[in-house]
């Protein structure tokens, strides 16, 4: 157990830097390719402007210009805490303090598509600004893309205080949303990684509590990538959601170090979490979609991050989001994938994606 302690740290913590330094340089969008992307966070502001791992009493929004460098190819996200080169990594070049839901409602005012992107565990809010800015270069994300922000301690150490700051940012979610719709957004796209699943099936679960369909009504698509979620809590949530987002997609790796080592943490033998499950028999009643990219795993920078960073697999996902543009936003992505007809439409099904951009398609 010692040796899985830290293992898991080791994996954690990455290089030992100051992760709190964010260095603005306006110059670097015109040097990279400027990504507009917004962020709304409960973290705290500090004295120096910064938000680090302190909880906020407020829902603080952001408008933030990524320079994306031209060196870029998918798959890849370098950047530095100190002294960055636009010319070859990510670089922050705008970070603007909007007053409130006002400011960002001005920014947004009429948009059709945002998608929220959720971050895990052990983050901090550039890095995650960073990497959906990613995500939307590298697969073409439509709209505007929004970062929520919740007050991860950024640390290896920081494992349970993630886990409250986890429930504690719920309603911050929740409000984002409603502000999002309040403003006449037309589809709320939301795509949660790691422990960012369990805060957005919490915030789901609150809702249809308070309000029965609400997730369905306000939520075009979900999305949970590598889900560190136990698959009996996914199921209790579920359960309250009666009608989930359609579509409903959990993306998943067998080969997952990450969540083999926190499964194991938490003392089960069978070494499993929702986003490594070998089997979707448990899921059956559900009307979810799971996606196994297994066969990306070797060609990926992080088994806990396929989607993210395997070039070939953000290669398909590019290609069927240009489809979908083709034929317009009415058309799903998941219907391009995967014709309705080949899924299950009152349960789970499996769809394993094979390196040639095939998909099989089964259902218990």
């Amino acid at each position: 157990m010692r040796y899985l302690i830290v293992l898991f740290i080791s994996l954690s913590l990455g290089a030992c830097v100051d992760r709190t330094v964010t260095e603005i340089v306006p110059a670097a969008a015109t040097i990279g390719t400027p990504t507009t992307v917004f962020a709304s966070t409960t973290r705290a502001r500090e004295a120096d402007g910064s938000y680090g791992f302190r909880r906020g009493e407020k829902l603080q929004f952001l408008d933030t210009t990524v320079s994306i460098p031209p060196t870029h190819t998918p798959g890849t996200l370098k950047f530095s805490y100190a002294n960055p080169n636009p010319k070859k990594e990510f670089v922050l070049a705008n970070v603007t303090e909007l007053d409130g839901p006002q400011g960002l409602h001005e920014h947004l005012r009429g948009q059709d598509d945002v998608t929220i992107f959720v971050h895990g565990y052990n983050s901090t809010q550039t890095e995650t600004i960073f990497r959906a800015a990613q995500l939307s270069h590298d697969i073409g994300i439509p709209g505007s893309i929004l970062v929520y922000s919740w007050p991860s301690r950024a640390t290896g150490f920081g494992y349970a205080y993630d886990l409250d700051s986890m429930l504690f940012a719920r309603d911050g979610l929740e409000q984002t949303i409603r502000e999002l719709k309040s403003m006449g957004v037309k589809r709320v796209l939301l795509v949660a990684h790691s422990m960012g699943s369990a805060l957005s099936m919490e915030m789901m679960r609150q809702t249809e509590l308070q309000e029965p369909g609400w997730a369905n009504r306000n939520i075009e698509g979900v999305v949970l990538i590598s889900p560190d979620l136990d698959v009996d809590l996914f199921r209790s949530q579920m359960g309250r959601i009666k009608n989930p987002p359609d579509p409903f997609i959990v993306m998943v790796s067998q080969k997952d170090k990450i969540l083999n080592i926190s499964s194991r943490l938490r003392g089960t033998d069978e070494g499993e979490r929702l986003g490594n499950i070998s089997s979707i028999e448990t899921l059956k009643e559900f009307p979810i979609n799971v996606i196994d990219t297994t066969a990306f795993n070797s060609d990926a920078q992080s088994s806990h991050f396929v989607a993210a960073t395997s070039p070939a697999l953000l290669a398909i996902l590019s290609s069927v989001r240009r489809v979908t543009n083709t034929f317009g936003p009415d058309e799903k992505t998941l219907d391009i994938l995967v014709p309705p007809d080949e899924r299950n439409p009152v349960g789970a099904t499996e769809i394993v994606l094979t390196e040639t951009g095939q998909a099989q398609v089964s259902t218990p």
